[in-house]
């Protein structure tokens, strides 16, 4: 168990978008927080930003699709801390050749599957040691109103239309994820959440979204930065629960 005040938080997919922006109000929250990059030149000056605005910000090169640099980063984040207080599943791609049941390019799936759920759940298996050390740890996980089976059965929401099998059946999987890590640490004092970021400007979408990165970010924050009583095992917007 800590006996350092030092707050921890590995933040993935932390060089650009969301994950910066999540990595950069962590920061100011009080955390050192571990940017997660497969790139390192992308890695390092992301984090020399950060610390450009007094953000304690460190490097930690890890891609999800490279077993050996995700058990690199726990063995890293082990020997320099002992454990970790906030994991944000945040790295995840779309694909190009992605699209509907009747279209889509399998490989595509399989594609953003490696990342968005394969990865993830790598990720969150080698750091679980870390955060089970930690006191009230807390894993987000950042997901999509395009992963719930509520929204997209409703022929009435305003996304109807979007049917990328890969990208959507990712998220779904990535909410059942966190639906189940909830169940099994429940007794661990580790919540385990979805957030839905929105219908964000990112390059994921080439910056089509309404909203701007830091209110893409705001349910990941107020998700990672939960009281002691505070929900598990949910899924939330900003503003409000989101249906499964």
């Amino acid at each position: 168990m800590e006996t350092s005040p030092l707050r921890i938080a590995l933040i993935t997919g932390a060089n650009k978008g969301l994950g910066f922006e999540i990595a950069r109000q962590l920061g100011k929250a009080g955390y050192r927080v571990l940017l997660g990059a497969r790139d390192a030149g992308l890695g390092e000056a992301a984090a020399a930003t950060l610390k450009g605005e007094d953000v304690d910000a460190r490097f930690v090169q890890i891609d999800l699709t490279k077993p050996a640099t995700i058990q690199g980063a726990a063995a890293a984040i082990d020997a320099s801390y002992g454990r970790l207080n906030v994991l944000v599943n945040n790295a995840g791609i779309a694909d190009r050749a992605d699209g509907p049941p009747s279209k889509t390019s399998i490989d595509a799936v399989r594609r953003i599957f490696d990342t968005n759920l394969f990865g993830t759940l790598a990720v969150t298996q080698a750091m679980l040691p870390l955060l089970r050390k930690a006191k009230s740890a807390r894993i987000v996980n950042v997901s999509s109103g395009l992963g719930s089976l509520a929204h997209n059965s409703d022929p009435n929401w305003e996304f109807a239309n979007v049917k990328m099998m890969g990208y959507n059946a990712s998220k779904a999987a990535l909410n059942m994820l966190t639906v189940q890590l909830a169940a099994e640490l429940r007794d661990a004092g580790i919540k385990v959440n979805s957030a839905d970021p929105g219908f964000t400007a990112t390059d994921l979408n080439q910056h089509r979204g309404r909203q701007t990165i830091p209110e893409g970010a705001a349910a990941t924050i107020r998700l990672a930065l939960l009281p002691d009583d505070g929900p598990t095992g949910g899924f939330f917007s900003a503003s409000k629960p989101e249906p499964w």
